[in-house]
């Protein structure tokens, strides 16, 4: 399931990562692929520890802690810190999974990626190609997002960044594992969630029907969650 997130950054806050990433120290991003994603990567990144990245990065998680709509749909136990890459004359990321287990770098902390993150960077009219096509039961989707907006959706798919002709692509990504593991307990959890928040302006707060869904959410959530 793909789920947009939006205004995860307001255009202020969008500016002046932009005006920051400007002047980085980009590296060449093949130098962080693994074996077999080596040969499909050609795009740039900061590197791990640049102190921007780890700034920017801070800013966003702090963001995102007080984000309703990411919290009920990634339901987060781990966060790796976000990363930064740019696209620009024909860059690309062919067709990869990413991997399933990350440890944080300087430290024993290791992640499962569940949902993998892109947070977008560039407005969709800056650049030509540069679309995020993520493959999925009901074939390939493809996601170009709004400056400051975000996309989640599963580690597991098989997804590329197609070739950006035109301008330059910056983003910020990441990956979550979540306290549920299992992707289609986790879908269920956000419908049941975003049904009872749409309701919830509708009735009285303490509506019988109200209480008893958000009783079957927590505790479906008690019984899929691992803390």
């Amino acid at each position: 399931m793909l789920i947009p997130i939006e205004n995860v950054l307001s255009k202020d806050e969008v500016s002046q990562f932009r005006a920051s990433l400007d002047q980085a120290d980009w590296q060449d991003g093949s130098k962080t692929a693994g074996t077999l994603a080596r040969s499909v990567k050609r795009n740039q990144q900061l590197e791990d520890g640049n102190a921007l990245a780890v700034s920017l990065g801070n800013h966003i998680l702090r963001r995102l802690g007080n984000h309703p709509a990411f919290i009920s749909a990634a339901l987060p136990s781990r966060i790796y810190p976000p990363k930064f890459n740019r696209y620009a004359d024909g860059g690309s990321y062919g067709a990869h999974v990413d991997s399933a287990l990350m440890q944080v770098p300087g430290t024993g902390i290791t992640v499962r990626s569940d949902l993998s993150a892109t947070l977008f960077l560039s407005e969709p009219d800056e650049y030509n190609g540069g679309e995020l096509e993520i493959e999925g039961p009901f074939g390939v989707q493809s996601v170009k997002l709004e400056a400051g907006d975000m996309v989640l959706y599963p580690s597991s798919s098989l997804h590329r960044v197609t070739p950006v002709t035109r301008g330059t692509r910056l983003a910020s990504f990441f990956w979550i594992q979540s306290m549920v593991a299992d992707e289609g307990a986790r879908t269920l959890l956000f419908d049941l969630d975003q049904a009872i928040q749409a309701l919830t302006p509708s009735v009285q707060p303490d509506d019988g029907h109200l209480l008893k869904l958000t009783g079957v959410y927590h505790n479906l959530l008690r019984r899929w969650a691992v803390a």
